[in-house]
């Protein structure tokens, strides 16, 4: 599993900069840097006042990764000891990106 740091404040699955989802997506196909990449598994915390109450934040979690041109994507899946997604402010997934993706 791979420690996530995520500073996307404005989704609604972040807590701490931590995920409250036991597993993300990473997309990017055609990825040839960060800034192809987003976290498919985004989803808008419009009022900014929704806490999940059923699940914990995880700082360890599974990444599974469309970026296929990225040196860490071993059959679809982040093998980044670290991964940092980013995009503060964000109101749409294209709006995140994998801070870690590096090209093949």
């Amino acid at each position: 599993m791979t420690k996530l740091d995520c500073n996307v404040k404005s989704c609604i699955h972040n807590s701490d900069n931590c995920c409250c989802k036991q597993a993300i997506v990473v997309d990017g196909c055609h990825a040839k840097d960060c800034c192809d990449t987003c976290c498919g598994s985004f989803d808008e915390n419009r009022d900014g006042t929704f806490t999940n109450l059923f699940k914990t934040p995880e700082k360890r979690l599974q990444i599974d990764c469309e970026a296929v041109n990225c040196i860490y994507n071993e059959q679809h899946r982040c093998q980044a000891e670290h991964v940092g997604i980013s995009g503060n402010g964000a109101s749409q997934a294209g709006q995140t990106e994998c801070s870690t993706f590096k090209m093949r």
